[in-house]
């Protein structure tokens, strides 16, 4: 059956608008949002020409809504010097519009979640923040989501303390925001106020608000978080590292959880890196029937082996 697919917009803020790409297998299929990390857009999902998560979810029968978050992808308007919005209002403002947004239109049911890297830390976030939402998620994957760095390695001091931390924030000073896409450091540009939120996270500081003092790990440790599979790539050394996705995981307090790594010692096809495990070609047949189970809450089925 061939999958309806429509391009959709969310107003937001003041005249902005969330772009949604919609890939439909079944109309009345359960609905799923998908929302990408930093530096990137909702094209870490799909492809045109039918590949990726969101197409092989779609093709389950799910109704799959992928996000460009706000100044992102076909998101308006673009990012840039005058730019305003950060990662306080992902969570506050835009992860909700979305969310209720795609509950609508999948008749008031509960909507699955799902994140690549940063993007995870924003639906925790947000899910911490807003018990009423997290009661409206059913479940939710996560690929690679950390929230701060604490491995120490070579890649670590070049990906994030130099290149994240110090080389970002003086170009940050020279254009007004993170010429990310332009320079090739990512698929797309970040603002002042989002690179700079992120940046203070990743850090080994407290999972605390800098716009209003809101705790989120406090937050989180009230136990209502809904069930999340955390697959961490074996050959992810800093973005995405397996020690901190299980440290992400064990502050964001009571849930019903799994870490599953994606290892050949683990029995996959490869030793997956922080894209490759969403983007690989051999993904659909390898890690990807474990994301259909958890969403179908066949929770048994997905093993702890990290």
């Amino acid at each position: 059956m061939e999958k309806l697919q429509q391009d959709l917009w969310v107003p937001v803020g003041d005249g902005e608008r969330l772009y949604l790409k919609r890939i439909c297998g079944r109309v009345g299929g359960e609905p799923v949002l998908m929302v990408h990390g930093v530096m990137a857009n909702g094209r870490t999902f799909y492809t045109e020409s039918g590949k990726g998560l969101a197409h092989y979810l779609a093709d389950a029968g799910y109704d799959v809504y992928v996000a460009d978050l706000r100044g992102r992808g076909r998101s308006t308007p673009k990012t840039g010097p005058r730019s305003r919005h950060g990662q306080t209002e992902t969570i506050c403002e835009d992860l909700p519009a979305l969310h209720a947004f795609v509950r609508e239109h999948g008749g008031g049911r509960r909507v699955r979640w799902i994140a690549h890297s940063w993007g995870g830390v924003h639906m925790t976030s947000c899910l911490a923040r807003f018990p009423s939402i997290a009661a409206q998620v059913a479940n939710a994957v996560y690929f690679g989501s950390k929230r701060s760095v604490r491995v120490r390695n070579l890649n670590k001091w070049i990906e994030v303390d130099f290149l994240w931390s110090i080389a970002a924030r003086c170009l940050i000073k020279a254009c007004g925001y993170l010429p990310a896409r332009r320079i090739g450091l990512g698929a797309d540009d970040e603002s002042d106020k989002s690179h700079l939120q992120s940046k203070l996270w990743a850090q080994p500081r407290p999972w605390v608000d800098s716009d209003d003092g809101f705790d989120y790990a406090a937050a989180a440790r009230g136990g209502h978080l809904p069930p999340i599979l955390y697959f961490a790539a074996a050959a992810d050394p800093c973005r995405g590292h397996p020690d901190d996705v299980r440290r992400f995981r064990d502050e964001s307090g009571p849930h019903v959880s799994r870490l599953h790594l994606l290892a050949k010692r683990a029995g996959n096809l490869h030793d997956y890196n922080h894209v490759s495990l969403l983007t690989h070609p051999d993904a659909p047949r390898d890690h990807f029937p474990l994301a259909l189970d958890w969403l179908a809450g066949r929770y048994d089925q997905v093993a702890e082996n990290y």
